[in-house]
């Protein structure tokens, strides 16, 4: 039995069922193989983080045939301890040689591949002045279902990391917010995700006042003051899975306006998660916040998507924005954060981690979505 404090480890054989699935859904999409540089691909589908530098690294994986990681012979002893290696076949290539005449000899020399969105351009290149008649196409285009659908396991890390940031918001609550810098709040904000088990934190948006209106405002100096509204949205990575969550808290008491407009987006944000459910396309849950916001006047000032998917990073398919019909499944784990942003004001964000199930979603993420007074 596991624990939020200890997961159950990947084995080899869960890498090799993701190999598995990543090769097979190519060849369903015409594609002669998948090439998976050092990145979160390459984490999802060996446990393998190699750094990504001019050397090269690459995953092969091409139907019916065993997955290949092409390696540095100096990188190579790293590599064999990987949790995946067992399910790979390791193929080394010294300084001095050439690396793509190794690769190429596992490829179709007139095949279309897809490739990690994070490959390097020179490593791209050198592929294509080895095997002229291949192509290439962007993962995430061609497969972007490929980390999409989470596990058992994978589901338990992402519930692990929403609940460190709902402990990191209840603890921020108490500290006083008036009197201090932006940067003040966002290093609490760090220190509390790493006490409740993040690895690494990957942003602190603290947006006081004016500042708030910038969706993706980086904390600054300004000094947080009375009567401010104030965004906070944080996140990185615990167990190597994802959190981000928004709450949106008020210096003091607001004006009318301004629990108005937090009340438009809570509202927005309810409609858009009680959207989710399996066979519905992504973009029903960007329109089911958007017209709340649309209906109360504000359209034009709900100015991103309504949420992206999360995994081993805090940003990946799938994407909640119009135009996107891909159906969601039971597994799927994305973010619902609509917003309002009046320029040179306040902006009002509120989010939440949803995870498709059997019939219909359950938010990772469980604080109050009222607004929050602070001192």
């Amino acid at each position: 039995m596991s624990s939020p404090n200890q997961p159950v480890p990947f084995t080899a054989d869960d890498y090799r069922a993701r190999m598995t699935r990543a090769a097979e859904s190519a060849a369903e999409a015409g594609l002669a193989g998948v090439l998976v540089a050092p990145g979160p691909d390459l984490v999802h589908l060996t446990g393998y983080r190699p750094v990504n530098t001019e050397r090269l690294t690459v995953l092969v994986l091409t139907p019916g045939q065993d997955p290949v990681l092409v390696v540095p012979t100096l990188e190579a002893p790293d590599a064999e301890k990987a949790v995946g290696a067992p399910a790979l076949t390791l193929r080394d290539w010294t300084d001095g040689k050439d690396p793509y005449t190794v690769t190429a000899s596992l490829l179709d020399g007139r095949g279309r591949f897809a490739v990690s969105d994070n490959a390097w351009a020179m490593h791209l290149l050198g592929l294509q002045r080895t095997l002229p008649d291949t192509s290439y196409v962007s993962l995430t285009e061609a497969l972007p279902m490929l980390r999409a659908v989470k596990d058992a396991a994978e589901l338990e890390r992402l519930a692990a990391a929403g609940a460190a940031a709902d402990a990191t918001y209840g603890e921020i609550l108490k500290v006083r917010f008036a009197g201090r810098k932006e940067t003040d709040i966002a290093a609490d904000l760090a220190d509390l995700l790493k006490r409740f088990g993040h690895s690494q934190v990957d942003f602190t948006v603290v947006g006081s006042g004016p500042n708030g209106a910038n969706p993706h405002h980086e904390a600054g100096d300004r000094t947080i003051e009375q009567g401010d509204m104030v965004v906070l949205d944080f996140g990185g990575l615990k167990h190597g899975y994802g959190s981000d969550t928004s709450r949106t808290v008020h210096v003091g008491e607001p004006t009318a306006e301004e629990q108005r407009v937090h009340d438009i987006v809570r509202e927005a944000q309810e409609a858009g998660c009680n959207a989710v459910r399996p066979g519905v396309a992504c973009q029903e849950i960007d329109r089911a916040a958007r017209a709340v916001i649309t209906e109360f006047g504000y359209g034009e000032r709900f100015i991103h998507r309504t949420g992206h998917g999360i995994g081993v990073t805090t940003h990946e398919p799938p994407y909640m924005i119009e135009g996107e019909e891909q159906p969601l499944v039971p597994g799927m784990c994305f973010s619902v954060e609509p917003g309002i942003y009046l320029p040179g004001r306040f902006g009002v964000r509120i989010e939440d981690i949803v995870t498709v199930t059997e019939d219909g979603g359950r938010r990772l993420n469980s604080t109050a979505r009222e607004l929050a007074i602070v001192e």
